[in-house]
């Protein structure tokens, strides 16, 4: 697919390309040139929220018997109780 380059240095990404890498507004694209040719290699950088989805789980089969967002809720509302007390006293 062949795209042009507007005077601001801004590319349309093509729609068919954009659904097979799954591209969504937010993600970044990591863009090199390839050495000694007139290619470039672009990288796709999925937006923070993605990346967090795709890593949910990943650590699960290391460590199955523990439920860490519960530790972590659990941690956090303790925390929470420890702060309201030293404001009140």
């Amino acid at each position: 697919m062949i795209t042009t380059v507007t005077q601001k240095n801004m590319v349309t990404i093509p729609a068919e390309v954009a659904r097979k890498l799954g591209i969504k507004p937010g993600y970044k694209l990591d863009w090199q040139p390839v050495e000694g040719k007139d290619e470039i290699a672009v990288k796709v950088i999925p937006n923070r929220g993605e990346l967090a989805r795709r890593l949910c789980g990943m650590g699960s089969e290391v460590v199955p018997s523990r439920d860490l967002a519960a530790k972590l809720d659990e941690e956090r509302e303790r925390e929470d109780l420890e702060r309201m007390k030293a404001l009140e006293g």
